[in-house]
């Protein structure tokens, strides 16, 4: 590359830094960007949602996602966790969105706050507060008066404190866009002409608070100029705003997909991520955002769906608990770079596509002034293909892009990653009783036994079986319906021995059911189908005879038109059936009386204040209904820390009074549909790449590490249908001391070296780097080294048909004792040891 050229280069990129950090500047947008002081700019944001995660963590949340490129942090702000009650307000600690925001700010980076208010978000009732629920009249997302009326109250309450923060960008601050309603034109059409009105009245709305910054739409085609309408989806290339005078903008690019109870682990290959991402900046696109960029993790009972698992770490280059995820963070990280190289041409001018062939395309931004660009697109995907763009010859390898900053040389392409792979490492531990913990059980365990059935003094007797969320107003997970009855001794169902059946029939999402005290069996459903039909076979005794069942939810439904009319709960019906005579007792229309929530939940026993705990006694195992609590010393060092709930069935678990969230390890996904790696070629949905098949959904459990003390915290667990608590675990989570690379000879120049005058640039051919993910290590040993065709992944690469003799110790000398090495992928650096072959160099190493 001419020294000019790369001059040029460098100096686009300083522009890209520097205005970055430039706050207080008019935001507008034309038909190719937002426009920034004047300025058209090419923004890369990363959604990272602030309850999600601790304030403790935000920094360097935000400072990794800085670090890995990104402009622009993009939340939602959730309605029910600011309102719980109506008209009393909550900002403080993960829902201090304030804070969080400047901590945007002081990163130096812009916030795209996506108001709503509806968030969707797998999030519990979609955001919406249950106390909205039983306004009278009123109907969710409509043009409904009610609704609208509470929506623009919350909507201009976030505004305003935004505004007296000086937070908005004509203000000085850092948010340069705002979003009102989510992804509403998905499901419009269920609500007619009302609909149609509803959205030109959210959009007129949002504009009369006067942000001084521009409002967006997302999935909302007929959005009323001048809201932007925008792209959610695993691919936005395709898609066109709906005015030529708006840019081309993509709000949620799914980095991978959510979990659910029940379900494998979801996982995108970082190959087809990028290829995504290339393909929307190839075909016009200059606003781009990851959902997620980091996910976290669905604290207390956050988690809608229903059957959203705890974790929602959605394969987001930023883990759940704020680990660089590699090789996904850096694959886009040099990515980033190489769209930013680009920057100057793409908004300078409107692209031109050049013909190169099937399922091929070429894409050049070229001004007058002499600024080139050009991305050159393999969309089959089977075979590679080399193309001939302005007199020269390029490999672009099956469902990938290369980009050309300078409309001569890659940059980058996107299946070939040059970035390390880091292996993931758990250490385990044994729960470490804290010293002053009560140890006579041998366990340092207490307990105490939830009782079965009605228990409280506010329970209610109604005839018939009532719906949960109408009468829980989800204040409780539980609710527990009981009847006692008496069955006559010469009742048919006694007779000649016949067998008893419980039938019953709920809206969802799981039910344990109590006959005299005793359980007899649970039913649950599934992310796909709430609804919950058992038949529990039982003994009745004539005479009086109890029967308690506890209907559960698992989150809230979070999406569809109309889901807030969604139910839960034992609508019904409730039949005694006996087998062998046909005898049918239909339970339903009797006096039932109802129990919100557990007694537990009353007297506070999450806080583990009670004195009501019992230590002297037999630890009560594998029984239902049962709060345990033990003291322990955290973990030492300062990794993240996860609880392993091995040995545990279905509840929820409390440290230090604080809610980590629902745990439900016993709920294993089927063991279909997992691959051991996915072919990132072709498109991507959220059931292609699937891992952990026949597995528990989830075994492991977020703890920030700010919620603890470093001995004396308390534990608390509440189990519905019976573990063995002594089997828990602790475990902390590191980066790992082995890393990986795998480079071809036809890989390009890693992006960093663009400009570079290091010796590496001039030699012919790519290079593979390594470096310790700590600033204290060095790499201390090579595990595996072949250039030529090896084969495998990270933690099991073997040689191939042909290897270099002169691999190991070529490797090794470039790099043991050195905290990072630099190798190049060639024949001058390792002799050819199959000649007329494509070789690549496959390296572990380890780090100490």
């Amino acid at each position: 590359m001419a020294s000019k050229e790369i001059l040029l280069l460098v100096l686009c990129w300083g522009f890209v830094v520097l205005a970055t950090t430039s706050f207080g500047a008019n935001v507008t947008y034309d038909h190719r960007a937002v426009v920034i002081g004047g300025k058209r700019r090419v923004l890369i944001s990363g959604s990272i949602h602030y309850p999600r995660s601790t304030p403790e963590m935000w920094p360097d949340l935000i400072q990794k996602s800085k670090d890995g490129g990104l402009d622009v942090i993009e939340t939602y702000v959730f309605w029910n966790l600011h309102e719980p009650v109506r008209n009393q307000y909550n900002f403080e600690g993960r829902y201090d969105l304030v804070k969080f925001v400047k901590l945007v700010a002081e990163a130096g980076l812009y916030a795209h706050l996506r108001i709503g208010p509806y968030v969707c978000a797998e999030w519990n009732f979609g955001g919406f507060p249950l106390w909205l629920h039983f306004i009278p009249g009123i109907q969710f997302r409509t043009d409904n008066e009610p609704f609208k009326a509470e929506m623009q109250r919350f909507t201009a309450k976030i505004v305003d404190m935004m505004k007296q923060e000086k937070l908005y960008a004509s203000q000085g601050g850092p948010i340069i866009l705002s979003q009102i309603e989510n992804e509403y034109g998905n499901i419009d059409s269920a609500y007619g002409a009302a609909g149609k009105s509803y959205i030109k009245w959210a959009a007129g709305m949002a504009l009369s608070l006067d942000t001084g910054v521009p409002w967006v739409m997302c999935q909302q085609s007929d959005a009323p100029d001048p809201i932007i309408n925008t792209c959610n989806g695993f691919y936005c290339d395709q898609f066109t705003p709906n005015s030529n005078n708006k840019p081309k903008m993509w709000t949620e690019n799914w980095s991978g997909w959510f979990l659910s109870f029940g379900g494998a682990v979801p996982y995108r290959p970082v190959e087809d991520l990028a290829f995504a991402v290339a393909r929307f900046f190839q075909r016009g696109g200059t606003f781009q955002n990851y959902y997620m960029y980091h996910g976290g993790t669905n604290f207390d009972r956050t988690s809608g769906g229903p059957f959203i698992s705890t974790s929602y770490d959605y394969d987001a280059p930023l883990d759940e608990y704020g680990l660089i995820r590699q090789p996904k963070w850096g694959h886009l990280k040099d990515l980033h770079k190489a769209i930013k190289l680009c920057e100057a041409a793409l908004v300078a001018t409107d692209p031109t596509y050049p013909s190169l062939g099937p399922n091929l395309e070429a894409t050049v931004y070229k001004t007058g002034s002499g600024l080139c660009s050009a991305f050159l697109a393999n969309i089959g995907t089977n075979s590679d293909v080399t193309v001939k763009f302005n007199g020269n010859s390029y490999l672009l390898p099956a469902w990938s892009v290369s980009i050309l900053p300078d409309c001569k040389n890659v940059v980058f392409n996107t299946a070939k990653i040059n970035s390390v792979t880091l292996v993931p490492s758990f250490s385990r531990q044994s729960l470490q009783v804290a010293a002053d913990s009560s140890d006579a059980i041998g366990s340092g365990w207490s307990y105490i036994n939830e009782p079965v059935g009605i228990s409280k003094d506010d329970a209610f007797t109604k005839p018939g079986l009532l719906e949960q969320i109408n009468t829980t107003a989800d204040q409780s997970d539980y609710l527990w319906y009981s009847l006692s009855t008496n069955i006559k001794a010469d009742e048919p169902l006694l007779e000649d021995g016949s067998k008893t059946v419980l039938h019953v029939q709920s809206l969802g999402h799981a039910l344990h059911a109590f006959i005299n005290g005793k359980l007899v069996g649970s039913g649950y459903g599934s992310s796909s189908n709430a609804k919950v039909t058992v038949d529990f076979p039982i003994a009745l005794a004539p005479g009086k005879n109890t029967f308690d069942l506890l209907s559960l939810t698992v989150g809230l439904q979070n999406y569809g038109a109309f889901y807030e009319k969604t139910g839960a709960g034992i609508t019904g019906p409730v039949q005694l059936k006996g087998s062998g005579n046909g005898t049918n007792i239909d339970l339903s229309s009797q006096q039932w009386t109802y129990q919100t929530g557990l007694k537990g939940e009353e007297l506070n026993f999450p806080s583990g204040s009670s004195t009501q705990w019992d230590s002297k006694s037999t630890l009560p195992k594998l029984q239902p209904l049962v709060w345990y609590k033990t003291t322990f010393d955290a973990p030492a060092g300062s990794e993240p820390v996860a609880i392993d709930f091995t040995g545990m069935g279905k509840g929820e678990a409390w440290v230090n009074g604080q809610s980590i969230g629902r745990y439900w390890p016993t709920y294993v996904s089927q063991n279909g549909g997992c691959t051991d790696s996915c072919n990132y070629r072709g498109a991507y949905s959220s059931n292609k790449c699937l891992k952990n098949c026949g597995k528990p959904s989830q075994s492991l459990y977020h703890v920030p590490r700010s919620w603890l003390k470093s001995s004396g915290n308390t534990l608390v667990l509440f189990e519905e249908i019976g573990g063995d608590p002594t089997k828990i675990s602790f475990v902390t989570k590191q980066l790992g001391s082995s890393l990986c690379s795998h480079v071809t000879d036809s890989h390009p120049l890693p992006v960093d070296m663009w400009g570079s005058d290091s010796k590496i640039q001039r030699k012919p051919g790519p290079v593979l780097s390594l470096e310790c993910p700590n600033p204290n290590q060095v790499i201390s040993s090579i595990k595996f080294a072949s250039f030529g065709t090896p084969l495998g992944t990270c933690g099991s690469f073997s040689r191939g048909r042909c290897s270099s003799a002169r691999s190991l110790s070529v490797v090794r000398q470039a790099c043991v004792g050195s905290k990072s090495c630099i190798i190049g992928v060639s024949v001058n650096t390792f002799g050819d040891p199959c000649k007329g072959v494509m070789k690549s160099l496959a390296v572990e190493a380890s780090c100490t």
